[in-house]
């Protein structure tokens, strides 16, 4: 049926998927496998707990690479390349505006929970406020934002990859990646994870590089491409209607506040509750920070991830959109049966820009390795992320519930919770398919932007106003979150009309856009935690020490055992280090102003 016509995004792989790129999957995966056995082996014999708490001992560079690695999983890079074909440059809001989030985490956060001596974030809420039921909710939380952005987003996107290059059906794909990552994490075991973290990032941002290069050489470089993108149109088009047609605004970062798809007053505030929120407040994010040796490092580590987060623009989003100006038929397709057929969802196939991208530019072998990497960034997310799921339920939730449960009473839990979140994640997939208009990148970002904001409140009420109680915190937690899950449930109910069909959503979804949604969330969790706390007593000051930024000690923190402190304190590290590093915050922020000016 579709073997002639191979442009329009007919999935034959027999001519894409050579040997050599087999072999390269294959060798790829059991290096992979082989360094997670060697590192097994090599931690057995220390002790776990040298192996977990890295000793506060880490160097700027790695924290730098893993805080950019952590945020770009490759659904990041199926999610930006897909939003870029739909509607062009404005996306990038969303990587650019991180700079001033890590800048924030390294100058005001890190202080705040190095001082308060904790581990979790949900543990910094309870010494801050005291009681138990913030840290029960947020827990809980954060294992709901797991399954609805985290785990399911990741397994479409590495189901995706595989049906792109292989031609399978997205389900058995699905199925497919979760039988392997489930082998990985049994022969190789999350200690794998770190050691090929790094040298996955590496071999990412070379092959994103490299991919780039090429497609934009395809186009006949940077000049051409505003003007074919905006002749990029599917060949099959709904009759009567323009959305075949791409944005007029497609090189713009700040649209329309009012008609825009990303409109400048969300991307300017409503990112910013996001970011605060993912950046600073985020247990995989802030643990990251946490583990330097000192201030500096962290600051360090901080700027050199935002340096790292302005780079997607030209190796993610641009070739998503040059992937629409050579295959329009097949990533801008408009008509449900068409869109269908090339990727099995009628909403729009923007996702399949970037795999479509490698399988059809990359060299044979090269091909392979882009896709064994992007596989196995995937497999290495989830499994981190089911392990930090699992130990947050049992540890958090079930202690809670049955205090006096055996070891294996809780291994047997973490097991079963972890069945239980891939389950939720699968039968999750086919909403996440037709949600948000079929862009992955706009899916997660709208999700986040009903649970997220209250958190954000919370967390800067605690850290900058010292009279938010627990009484606020908690009920203001609440009220955001009923807010939070009825725009989510309408937005369930009523799904953005296809192409074609009049909408016909109530007006509390189309005229207030997630991100706006966002600002109006966080304003009015503020204001219930603000009136709650001064309704109800406020905590004494000497319960406050160390917790808040007002009450930071100024003199050396952490003391170790014997009383001498360890190395040099986090507060003074030399002040040479301490310049260079505030002058490159400088630097960073002139170059990042400077970037959004020449593109807005």
């Amino acid at each position: 049926m579709m073997e002639g016509n191979s442009t329009a995004g007919s999935f034959t792989p027999a001519q894409q998927f050579s040997v050599a790129d087999l072999v390269v999957v294959v060798v790829y995966f059991s290096l992979n496998v082989a360094v997670g056995m060697w590192s097994s082996c090599r931690v057995n014999r220390n002790t776990v707990s040298g192996y977990f708490l890295a000793g506060r001992d880490m160097a700027w560079w790695p924290i730098g690479a893993s805080l950019f690695a952590s945020s770009e999983g490759s659904g990041l890079f199926i999610g930006l390349a897909g939003t870029g074909a739909a509607g062009g440059i404005a996306v990038t809001g969303f990587e650019w505006n991180a700079t001033y989030a890590l800048l924030a985490l390294a100058w005001v956060f890190v202080p705040v929970y190095i001082s308060s001596g904790i581990v979790t974030m949900p543990e910094y809420l309870q010494r801050r406020f005291g009681g138990e039921r913030i840290r029960m909710y947020l827990s809980g939380l954060s294992l709901l934002l797991s399954i609805f952005t985290k785990i399911s987003t990741d397994l479409y996107s590495g189901a995706l990859f595989v049906q792109v290059c292989l031609g399978w059906d997205l389900y058995l794909s699905t199925v497919l990646m979760l039988v392997v990552t489930g082998l990985y994490t049994i022969v190789g075991g999350l200690v794998a994870v770190i050691y090929t973290d790094a040298l996955q990032t590496l071999i990412m941002v070379l092959g994103a590089i490299a991919l780039a290069v090429k497609a934009f050489n395809e186009i006949g470089g940077y000049p051409n491409l505003e003007e074919a993108y905006l002749k990029a149109v599917p060949s099959k088009i709904v009759p009567n209607t323009t959305c075949h047609l791409p944005r007029a605004d497609a090189m713009h970062l700040f649209r329309d506040p009012v008609s825009g798809d990303l409109p400048w007053t969300g991307m300017t505030f409503g990112l910013s509750v996001m970011a605060t929120w993912y950046w600073c407040t985020d247990q995989v994010i802030v643990q990251r920070s946490l583990s330097a040796k000192s201030l500096s490092h962290a600051k360090a580590g901080s700027i050199l991830a935002s340096y790292l987060k302005m780079l997607p623009l030209f190796v993610i989003i641009m070739p998503g959109m040059i992937s629409r100006v050579l295959y329009p038929d097949a990533v801008a397709c408009v008509d449900p049966e068409e869109c269908a057929r090339v990727c099995g969802a009628t909403v729009g196939c923007s996702n399949i820009a970037y795999p479509k991208l490698v399988v059809e530019l990359m060299p044979s072998g090269l091909r392979g390795l882009m896709i064994a990497v992007m596989m196995a960034a995937l497999m290495s997310s989830l499994t981190s992320i089911f392990n930090s799921s699992s130990t947050l339920f049992t540890m958090d939730i079930w202690r809670k519930l049955r205090p006096g449960a055996s070891e294996r009473e809780l291994l047997l839990v973490g097991r079963v919770v972890t069945v239980v979140l891939v389950a939720l994640s699968v039968v999750w997939i086919p909403i996440l398919q037709s949600s948000s208009g079929g862009q992955l990148y706009i899916y997660i970002q709208a999700v986040t932007s009903y649970l997220a904001p209250p958190v954000t409140a919370v967390f800067v009420l605690a850290v900058f106003w010292p009279r938010a109680n627990e009484q606020g915190a908690f009920w203001g937690l609440m009220a955001g979150l009923v807010l939070g899950l009825a725009r989510m449930g309408l937005e369930l109910a009523y799904p953005a009309p296809r192409c074609g069909v009049p909408d016909r959503r109530p007006w509390l979804l189309t005229d207030i856009h997630y991100l706006h949604f966002a600002v109006l969330l966080c304003a009015a969790t503020g204001a219930v935690v603000a009136g709650g706390s001064l309704l109800t007593p406020p905590l004494p000051p000497a319960r406050l020490k160390d917790l808040t930024w007002w009450t930071l000690s100024r003199e050396s923190p952490q003391p170790s055992v014997d009383g001498t402190s360890q190395g040099p304190p986090d507060g003074e590290c030399p002040p040479f280090w301490a310049r260079i590093c505030g002058i490159n915050a400088i630097v960073l922020m002139c170059i990042n102003i400077f970037c959004y000016a020449y593109f807005a």
